[in-house]
């Protein structure tokens, strides 16, 4: 009688294992499930924009820009919430020899406007501005807000 009690009650623990175990996967898939979800649901409903800047540069002035963006710029960015999502040179001419290009990250428009408002009465910013006028590195500069497509990989 006691041998069998002991594998009735090894019996009656391994079957409460096992439930427990498969509640414990049930509700960790689940959470798991939820906040992936919630994710999906916050991306598709972001403002997320994103700004493209194209620079014309003054003839030979090309890798005197690039130091700018690297050295000055760049720390401003970050100071303001600026996010880089990349900078690139064109690589075939004519465009290769006098043309900058870089893509911002911006939550929202609003942001944006906020953000660049900032950075533009930053003493930093001006400094720029003053040795822009001593040693001219810019002709233009083009700006375009984009917004993501439905099915861009990147929103």
């Amino acid at each position: 009688m006691r041998l069998h009690r002991s594998k009735l009650q090894t019996w009656e623990f391994s079957r409460r294992a096992i439930f427990a175990i498969a509640l414990l996967s049930f509700v960790a898939g689940s959470l798991i499930t939820a906040q992936w979800l919630h994710l999906t649901d916050v991306r598709a409903q972001s403002n997320r924009v994103f700004e493209l800047r194209v620079y014309h540069a003054v003839p030979g002035k090309l890798p005197t820009l690039e130091s700018r963006f690297r050295d000055k710029v760049g720390p401003l960015f970050a100071a303001h919430n600026l996010t880089p999502v990349g900078f690139w040179v064109p690589e075939d001419p004519p465009a290769s020899g006098n043309t900058f290009i870089y893509i911002l990250a911006h939550p929202s428009r609003e942001e944006a406007k906020k953000n660049w408002d900032a950075m533009f009465a930053d003493p930093g910013f001006a400094e720029i501005m003053k040795s822009e006028q001593a040693e001219k590195l810019v002709n233009s500069v083009d700006s375009t807000y984009m917004l993501p497509t439905g099915f861009s990989p990147m929103k």
